[in-house]
């Protein structure tokens, strides 16, 4: 059972992953907007929106269940990992199959030109490809997950991102082939990253042992209960991040959803904490939850919930004071268009990123059906509000509404956690979050309006903003000197040494 043992460091493998992440992302989006213009730009959105809605019920019937069920280690049961890992191969393998056969029959049949033009039935084919692929990636991916091995896991999520631009964007130059290319890229990122975790597995569980009888042992029932109600959440969450592009598309010109995807991605970028947070709290938690250790989980939540804020404020005060600066120079200056959006976005993403770890440990107690009303409330609002607004003000309606949206999803989980019997706001300390956000404000305002150079604003001001953020924080007491010397004690030398050097020198 892993539980919270080493959490700092498997977290830490994870965000460090996740950054890397960012960095190719942040280097190859630009190639990729100028290589596709803003129509296929917005093309190349919209097909992964529906990857994403498409593979949702086959992944999602599988990955979270085979990271939860194979971190658990039940009775003791050496064999147990092994049995959990064949049985959703099996499984997730006859989900994937029938997938796939429904959207190439839908592509042969022309439902892909009637949506969205003949040039998409080339893409759909490709993208039945990429589901059969990447099920399996996944399996494997939440496999060695859920065994504990993290640093693997990010090893694979930076393999995966760079191995898709590198691939895409070659094709894209080289062969001219647009976003079929790119999509070219995601199928040969997968195969890659499918076969190196399936090795781990095999070398970390006896799969030799395991047969259709000693499956039938498992608790078959819960897997697939839980299995059917973590698609229907999954689905939820998903939604809320895809329908205001799908229905921006709809309603809207390929351009004006290239524009809107543009501030969306860059919103997210606030989310590499958070997401961390989530993919190891899902593990994690689970064991708490089967030991009944509620008080526990209450403390845990409340400081990851006042950590996730803290940062993520940070960061959307920094991003909204630069964003006329960055994107232009990053997108171009046609792009110009995505700032307002990109703007209104921001208050309701720092709402979502502060649910995500919430949304794990709910996931961890295996009762999915207060989670799923949760967050059932805070997507169908955001349903609701992108449908009334989008017709009548484009991608300005769709980011109002994807605003609210994700701003209430934090609420709702507030409730649902109230609901199953932890308290994540036991130790946030709303006020002082709220006085080092508006201490730091004006000072990180005025830097940025000092500079006029634009390239040199991107690379002063944020680590002033840090410097001025971080002195808000422990002198309001938004967080304590001694939390930050645990941080610093328990990080890598290479983050714990500037951590003890900031706190030296506001001591």
């Amino acid at each position: 059972m892993v539980g919270f043992e080493n959490f700092t460091e498997r977290l830490l493998s994870i965000v460090s992953a996740r950054v890397l992440t960012l960095v190719i992302t942040f280097v190859t989006t630009p190639i990729v907007v100028r290589l596709l213009d803003p129509a296929g730009y917005g093309n190349y959105a919209v097909l992964l929106s529906v990857f994403t809605i498409w593979i949702l019920p086959v992944s999602s019937a599988v990955t979270e269940g085979v990271q939860k069920y194979v971190g658990e280690d039940r009775d003791g049961d050496a064999a147990w990992g092994a049995r959990v890992v064949g049985f959703y191969f099996l499984f997730g393998g006859a989900l994937v199959v029938v997938s796939v056969a429904l959207l190439l029959a839908f592509t042969a049949l022309g439902g892909a030109a009637w949506l969205f033009g003949d040039s998409f039935t080339l893409y759909f084919y490709l993208l039945a490809a990429f589901v059969l692929v990447a099920q399996f990636r996944a399996i494997g991916y939440h496999a060695v997950l859920g065994f504990g091995n993290e640093k693997a896991t990010a090893t694979f999520d930076v393999a995966k991102k760079f191995l898709t631009m590198a691939v895409g964007i070659t094709l894209v130059v080289t062969a001219g082939m647009g976003v079929a290319g790119m999509l070219v890229g995601h199928v040969v990122a997968n195969v890659i990253i499918a076969v190196a975790a399936a090795f781990i597995v095999v070398r970390t569980a006896d799969l030799s042992a395991v047969t259709f009888q000693s499956m039938r042992e498992l608790p078959l029932r819960e897997l697939v209960a839980f299995n059917a109600l973590n698609v229907v959440l999954v689905f939820l969450v998903l939604s809320m991040a895809h329908v205001d592009v799908l229905m921006l598309r709809t309603f809207g010109s390929p351009e004006s959803t290239g524009f809107y995807k543009a501030a969306l991605s860059t919103s997210e970028y606030l989310w590499i904490v958070p997401m961390a947070l989530q993919t190891v709290l899902l593990h994690s938690s689970s064991s708490l939850w089967a030991e009944g250790r509620t008080e526990e989980l209450s403390r845990i939540a409340s400081r990851l919930t006042r950590y996730t804020l803290l940062l993520v404020v940070l960061m959307a005060l920094g991003m909204a004071v630069l964003v006329d600066r960055f994107v232009p120079l990053y997108f171009g200056a046609e792009y110009e268009a995505s700032i307002v959006p990109l703007l209104v976005l921001l208050p309701g993403v720092v709402g979502f990123a502060a649910a995500r770890p919430l949304q794990a440990i709910g996931q961890g107690s295996g009762n999915l059906r207060t989670l799923i009303v949760a967050v059932g409330g805070a997507a169908g609002l955001n349903f609701a509000l992108n449908a009334l607004l989008i017709p009548q003000y484009g991608m300005m309606g769709a980011a109002a509404a994807t605003s609210v949206g994700y701003g209430s999803m934090f609420a709702f989980l507030l409730w649902s956690a109230y609901q199953l019997g932890y308290d994540p706001l036991q130790d946030v300390r709303p006020v002082r979050l709220l006085a080092t956000a508006v201490i730091s404000a004006p000072v990180v305002w005025g830097v940025n309006e000092l500079v006029t150079n634009d390239v040199l604003a991107l690379l002063v001001v944020p680590p002033i903003g840090f410097v001025v953020y971080f002195v808000a924080a422990v002198g309001v007491g938004a967080v304590g000197i001694d939390e930050v010397q645990s941080i610093a004690d328990r990080a890598p030398s290479r983050l714990a040494a500037p951590l003890r050097a900031a706190l030296s020198w506001v001591s």
